[in-house]
Parts: structure tokens; C-alpha cells; sequence
């Protein structure tokens, strides 16, 4: 059974009670609009979920675009029904699985085309009409005058339709359509009874092998279970309504078995209430996002800060049953191995701030997503890249998972083993692939042999450092020596003629036709992104690019004129990922996110706390296209709450925190020694620079604060003026 803890004792009140106290009861739920990140290329979910569920559930859209890659776009109001597995944030589309969609009379069995409903059994939603709040979600089906109502358990997902009065509504199971590359590999599904449907759905895309089983129940029985088409995809289950009637649906699911569904719908579902379930998750969403209070701010940075807690904290995503049984990265079925697991391991965003901002907010929940990691790790034979439903897709470059584990590791998160840690780092360091081999063979990852070979080769130094900082904390010698030189391959791409990272063979001879504006797709060494901000991406190894440029001045030169460039992006199908662009800095991208924070780091705080600003100010918003980037399932954010409490995790690993401006007079978050608080004072337009930080009353020197000192409990606070002062000592 899964150990005890004191959150998993409160979580239990929660589920007996339905409430959360939260401090001064305030609803911050309220404070959050979900459709930020809708509209753009943000790519949220918009829904009904609990944090980090197994299930969101939710509308999906006709099309399948790349901007749809959450199944939701606030540009077209389509719905071909409620899916109950939904991506928030991602470049890539998946899930969607187990589609319902209430309907009236005779439909066309298909996603439709949009503008024509003899093409499928879609409608239009009355996005007028339309409520989206933490734990709930609901819409009017203008097509067929039904209202639709959703929440959702951690595993479950409840529904409510209010149809109007005949005797040919139904609604359609869709087993078919997926989210975006998905594909269906095998449907089944079968009324065992006049009110429950049970069944599975496998498919195949960025989630390869997924393996989705269901329990449907409904409130009523139905009049008839009637399987669509020879293959069976789609499945009309047919009721006789009076005017205003309500049809409640209770889902839930399982990656194990059609046992484990069962299971998880008796525990967690089969008894809900579906108003009381909606409270609960509301409850649950309140105490998560008050894991950290603003003070002094305005109406719009408590909009967009609690939507960026909100967002954070969709995924990780649970994966085991209720019994901690779950299905492993080897396709084997695993019992419970005394922790949650979870999925939706986006490690090449998330590394950067989110799951740091973890590792201080959720301790708790921190030890079961590593050891969640290291399992995966037994399981498939190198940590998790982009982990996806019992599945990586090694989406992105480098080996991220180093990098979570290894800060967790150094920060002493309880429930780590950190010896078994540290195989599963040596494994995936030494690991053949992904340019692994290439690298131990010359030392860097040659471009004529290596696709996206600096981007890779840099996020594997970025890892190597990280590794480093457990080797030392072990004693492991040997492998800290090695680590330590392999951590600045990068140093075989500095050109010094041109001031770049530039792409080099396995001859060493290099890139004849370089153009650090080139951020082509295609044969290319930097991955989302060119030269410009690749040059940077060192947040382990400042100083020795400092050695590169020639100096701290010859750097702040360089380092200013990143954000002075031109904005131009040159190549073959350049990505519209590189979004959110001043001069070459690209903030809706994760490698330039740290870049700012080098201005602390080399002196000079009050350059970095101008283009903190301005990218809070012109890249944040409360409107659908409220964000530069994908969310990227929480980096996005999570890059937005750090910089308002005014410090951000720079070096991997490293357990410390740059410091940089906070951007509200107060904070307070719960952590483990009681409450860390953060206070500004004397700021105002004009006196927008720090001039002195105070930890718990004494002068602090430093321009960092390490992450022993925030657990603990205390006081920061930042004296603010209008001189642009160096604070700490250099």
C-alpha cells in the first residue's frame, strides 16, 4: 500500500468533507480564467479536471490542427462531443479519448466538415453561454438545444445533459476520433447491463501503444445500445426524454484493465454526486493554487498569476489505479510499488521551472514523480524523455530526466532512494542514444552524423552538470570528474570568429554556410531556435562563456545586444514555436528562458530587471492569446510565478535560486518549515531597482538564495529604489 503521509491524511478529509481550508477562505479559484492560452498558439486544455487527474474532461473541436492540439480553440466553436483524456499546453496532439456527444434525431456517423451538419454529428457551441472554471465546465449545444455539464474526479469524469423533450435522444460513444496524429488501433466496447457500458480503447500516436479501458454508467437506462458501422467505432445509446430532463453519465478509466476501471468508477465515481463532486473539485483546485498567495497586486496579475498556478498543476497526470497498480514503460502490468505514478513528463520544458517550483511547493508529491521516473527507467532502460501514457515518444533533444532527478536528489526531497537515483542517472548519461555514442566517441556530437546536434549536445552538458552536483553529493570521484569535463562539450561549438555556437563534423571542420539567423527545421543543428539563442543556453557554465566572449564587459556587450538584434528568422520552415521575440531573446521557447537572469549573475541586476519587466508586461495578459508560446504544459507559467516572487532556478540542479525583482509587494508560500514570505518595499514607478535584499532581518549578500533557506521558513525582502545598484557582493 502506498505510505502514509500528512497531505495524503488531509487529501482523505477532503474527499469526506468536500472542503479545503484554505488561508482567510479565500476562493482562488475565482481569481482563475482557464481560457487564457486558449486563443494564439497558447494550446491549454479547457475544461472540467481535478490537479494532476488522470482525466480531463472536456470539448473537442472538429479540427485538427496544430493550434488544436489541446482540442480546444477560442477561434471556432465546434464540439464533436466531451473527451475525457485531453494535452494542455503541447506541441504535438494526442489523446481525446472516449468521446461522448448527446444528440436529437437521426445524425451522420463522422467528425463532420465545419458549416455543414449533414457531414457528422458535431454541433456548435454557444461559446456566449459558456462557463470554464477550475473543476467545471459547461456549454449549450445549439445544434440540439442540449446543455452539457462536465467535472471530473481524479479518475473520473461526470457528465450532465439536459435535453429536451423527445423520443429520439441519444448519445453517440466515439471511439474513433483521437486528438490530432492519433490513430485507432483496436475499439471495443459492450452494454452490460440497460444502464453501464464497459470497453477499451487502443491507439497509436505521440502516445505510442496506449492502452485506454472504460466504465460508463448512466443515470437512467437506456432504451437501446446500438453499435455504429461494421467496425464499430461508434456506439448510439438511445433514451426517451421529457422537456428539461437530465441524463447524469459517470466515467472512469484505467491504463491497466477493464479491472481497473472498474475498480477506480466503484471508488471514486459509482457514489458521486455530480454537484458534490463539482464543490470537491473546486475545493481541491483552491488548495492547490493557494500554495502560494500574492499581496499589493493588481486585478490582472491575480488573474494571470492564479491561472498560471492553475495551469501548472494539470500534470504531472496520475496513471495508477486507486490500488497503485499501473501499467509500466515495458507494457507489463506493475503492482503497487508504494507510490502514485504519474504521466505526462514534459521534461524538456518543465526541468527549467516548473518541477523546481515543485520540489519547494509539493515535496510530498515530489518523491512519487521521481520515483515514478526511476521506475520508468527500470522499465524501458534510461530515464523519461517525453513520457506520454505508458509511452515516450522522445520528443525534444537532450536527456531532461537527468536534470529533474538529479534536483531533486540534491535537495534531499524525502522518499528518494539516492543511491537507486543515481543508476538511473549513470544509465541514461552513458546511454548510446540520441547522439550518446557520437559524443563519448569525439567529444560533441558531430553535425554530419547527428541530427540537431548542438541542441542535443547542450542539453546533455546542461545534464552532465547536473549529474555532477549528485556525484559530489555521493562521492562519487571518478564520475564526477567525468561529468565535470563532459559538462562543457558545448565549448567544441564556440567560434570564436563569429561569437556563436557553430555547427562542426565529425572532420571538425565548421558549418561553411553558418547564419546565426538560420532556425530552419530542416538540416540544422539547433532545435526550435539558431545561433542567437543557443549561444546561451549555459546556465551551468556562465563563467567559461564569460572566458569565450573575453570577459564580464565583453559578455553584458554581447548579452545586451541579444535583445537589440533584429527579430528575423531565416530557413526552411522555421517553427512558429519561436514566438514572443525581443530582438533574438524568444520567450515563448524554453531555451532563452533563463538568459535574463545572466544579468544578476554578471552583475549588472537592473539591466535584468528591465526585460523583466517588459516581458511580464508584454507577454503575459488576460486575454485567450495571453501567453507567447505553447504552456508547454506549465513551463510557461511556471516561468511567470517564479519571476513574480523575484527569483528563478538558473543552474540545474545546483539547489539555489537567481534572484531577480519581484513584481508584487508580498507573498507567502507553504513550505515544509511553515511559510516562506516575500516582501517589496518602497517600490513605485520610479523606484523599480532593487537597492537591498534582507533575509529574516539580516543584510544578504548574495545573489542567489539557496533552497535549504526557502524550505526552512523565513523572510526575503527587497528594498527597492530608482539607482541602478550592484546589491551583493560579486
Amino acid at each position: 500500500m502506498k505510505k502514509i503521509k500528512l497531505v495524503s491524511v488531509v487529501a482523505s478529509l477532503i474527499a469526506v468533507v468536500g472542503c479545503v481550508t484554505t488561508p482567510a477562505e479565500v476562493d482562488y479559484a475565482s481569481m482563475v480564467d482557464p481560457k487564457i492560452g486558449s486563443g494564439g498558439h497558447g494550446h491549454v486544455f479547457v475544461g472540467a479536471n481535478v490537479p494532476f487527474g488522470m482525466t480531463q474532461v472536456g470539448p473537442t473541436s472538429i479540427t485538427q490542427e496544430w493550434d488544436w492540439c489541446s482540442g480546444y480553440h477560442e477561434s471556432e466553436n465546434s464540439v464533436i462531443g466531451f473527451s475525457h483524456t485531453h494535452l494542455s499546453g503541447t506541441g504535438c496532439g494526442d489523446l481525446f479519448d472516449v468521446t461522448l456527444m448527446p444528440v436529437m434525431g437521426e445524425v451522420t456517423y463522422g467528425r463532420g466538415r465545419l458549416g455543414d451538419y449533414s457531414t457528422g454529428f458535431w454541433s456548435e457551441a454557444d461559446r456566449s453561454q459558456e462557463i470554464v472554471e477550475p473543476g467545471y465546465y459547461s456549454v449549450p449545444l445549439t445544434r440540439y438545444n442540449i446543455l452539457a455539464e462536465m467535472t471530473a474526479t481524479e479518475r473520473g469524469g461526470l457528465h450532465r445533459y439536459t435535453f429536451p423533450e423527445g423520443d429520439n435522444a441519444a448519445i453517440i460513444l466515439d471511439l474513433v476520433h483521437g486528438g490530432c496524429w492519433d490513430r485507432p488501433e483496436s475499439l471495443f466496447a459492450e452494454a452490460v447491463s440497460d444502464i453501464r457500458v464497459e470497453g477499451h480503447r487502443h491507439s497509436y500516436g505521440w502516445a505510442n501503444n496506449q492502452k485506454v479501458y472504460f466504465v460508463i454508467e448512466f443515470s437512467k437506462p437506456f432504451a437501446s445500445f446500438e453499435p455504429i458501422g461494421e467496425d464499430n467505432w461508434y456506439y448510439r445509446i438511445n433514451f426517451d426524454t421529457e422537456a428539461g430532463e437530465c441524463i447524469g453519465v459517470k466515467v472512469a478509466l484505467s491504463s491497466t484493465s477493464l479491472d481497473g476501471a472498474r475498480l477506480n468508477f466503484d471508488k471514486e465515481v459509482a457514489a458521486a454526486d455530480f454537484d458534490t463532486v463539482r464543490k470537491e473539485a473546486r475545493a481541491k483546485w483552491n488548495n492547490e493554487i493557494g500554495k502560494i498567495r500574492i499581496e499589493g497586486a493588481t486585478a490582472e496579475q491575480q488573474e494571470i498569476f492564479y491561472t498560471a498556478m492553475y495551469h501548472m498543476y494539470i500534470a504531472p497526470s496520475l496513471f495508477s489505479d486507486v490500488d497503485g497498480t499501473y501499467r509500466g514503460a515495458d507494457n507489463e502490468i506493475h503492482s503497487n510499488p508504494g507510490h502514485d505514478t504519474y504521466t505526462t513528463f514534459s521534461l524538456w520544458d518543465t526541468y527549467r521551472a516548473k518541477l523546481p517550483l515543485m520540489t519547494i511547493t509539493h515535496p510530498e508529491r515530489m518523491d512519487d514523480v521521481i520515483n515514478t521516473m526511476i521506475n520508468i527507467c527500470d522499465e524501458q532502460h534510461f530515464l523519461p524523455i517525453w513520457h506520454l501514457w505508458g509511452w515516450d515518444n522522445g520528443c525534444m533533444v537532450g536527456s531532461p530526466g537527468i536534470i529533474v532527478v538529479s534536483d531533486a536528489v540534491v535537495k534531499g526531497i524525502e522518499g528518494i532512494d539516492a543511491e537507486r537515483a543515481w543508476e538511473a542517472l549513470k544509465l541514461s548519461y552513458m546511454h548510446d542514444m540520441r547522439g550518446g555514442k557520437q559524443r563519448k566517441e569525439y567529444g560533441y556530437m558531430p553535425n554530419d552524423l547527428v541530427a540537431e546536434s548542438i541542441a542535443h549536445d547542450m542539453e546533455f552538458a546542461i545534464a552532465d552538470a547536473a549529474a555532477l552536483e549528485v556525484a559530489e553529493m555521493l562521492g562519487k570521484s571518478e564520475d564526477a570528474v567525468y561529468l565535470e569535463q563532459r559538462s562543457h562539450s558545448w565549448l567544441n561549438y564556440f567560434d570564436a570568429s563569429t561569437g556563436f555556437v557553430r555547427g562542426k563534423s565529425s572532420k571538425g571542420e565548421w558549418r561553411e554556410d553558418f547564419n546565426p539567423h538560420n532556425a530552419s527545421r530542416i538540416a540544422n543543428e539547433y532545435c526550435e531556435g539558431n545561433a542567437w539563442q543557443y549561444t546561451w543556453l549555459v546556465p551551468h557554465d556562465l563563467d567559461r562563456l564569460v572566458e569565450c566572449f573575453g570577459g564580464r564587459e565583453q559578455t553584458l556587450e554581447r548579452l545586451d545586444g541579444l535583445f537589440a538584434a533584429d527579430t528575423k528568422m531565416e530557413g526552411e520552415d522555421v517553427t512558429p514555436d519561436i514566438s514572443g521575440l525581443i530582438g533574438q531573446y524568444v520567450h515563448g521557447n524554453e531555451p532563452s528562458h533563463h538568459i535574463i537572469y545572466f544579468y544578476t549573475m554578471l552583475g549588472e541586476p537592473w539591466k535584468g530587471a528591465d526585460r523583466l519587466y517588459e516581458v511580464m508586461e508584454t507577454m503575459y495578459s488576460t486575454e485567450p492569446d495571453g501567453l507567447s508560446g505553447n504552456e508547454d504544459v506549465g513551463q510557461m507559467s511556471a516561468w511567470y510565478v517564479m519571476t513574480t516572487l523575484g527569483f528563478y532556478p538558473v543552474e540545474p540542479a545546483a539547489a539555489r535560486y537567481v534572484l531577480g525583482v519581484p513584481m508584487v509587494d508580498g507573498a507567502e508560500i507553504d513550505v515544509e518549515g511553515g511559510i516562506f514570505r516575500i516582501e517589496r518595499e518602497g517600490y513605485s514607478d520610479e523606484a523599480r531597482y532593487v537597492q537591498r535584499v534582507e533575509l529574516n532581518g539580516a543584510e544578504w549578500r548574495k545573489p542567489y538564495i539557496e533552497h535549504k533557506d526557502i524550505i526552512k521558513g523565513g523572510t526575503l525582502k527587497f528594498i527597492m529604489g530608482a539607482d541602478k545598484t550592484l546589491y551583493y557582493d560579486l
